[in-house]
């Protein structure tokens, strides 16, 4: 057996692992509210921004346009955000908050001090592997 191959010798599937994990975990939580993690996320941007482009979206999330606009479609129907073209770019969508969607971020706001419940690593630790997660996200 090629040692390079064997699954215990792979970065990426413990990352796989924690990824999947950790998403599952945050469906019980955002359920009683009918947000999956990606809209949660996506909340996340908007409450730190506002107003923004799909593609801005895109870029933090790492999520190209055939994901997104089903998704901010759906959102929008929730009432949690508004979408309209640019009068400068009709190409170019831009999503604001409405306030149904800051209302939101009141209500979620237990969720991150929940999730940090569930992994068990101590302050330093989790920033430690937050830092190097980032690094890695900047290679991309």
């Amino acid at each position: 057996m090629n040692e390079k191959l064997k699954l215990e010798n792979q970065l990426c599937f413990p990352m796989y692992v924690c990824a999947k994990e950790i998403v599952r975990r945050y469906t019980p939580l955002l359920e009683p509210f009918g947000m999956t993690y990606t809209q949660y996320i996506a909340m996340m941007v908007l409450w730190e921004h506002k107003q923004i482009t799909v593609r801005d979206i895109g870029k933090l999330l790492f999520l190209d346009s055939g994901t997104l606009t089903p998704m901010l479609k759906k959102m929008e129907r929730n009432g949690w955000l508004s979408r309209v073209r640019s009068k400068e770019d009709e190409r170019m969508v831009i999503v604001s908050i409405t306030e149904q969607g800051e209302a939101l971020q009141e209500r979620l706001s237990h969720i991150p001090t929940q999730m940090a419940q569930c992994v068990k690593l101590n302050t330093d630790e989790a920033f430690q592997l937050y830092k190097l997660l980032n690094k890695m996200i900047q290679t991309f």
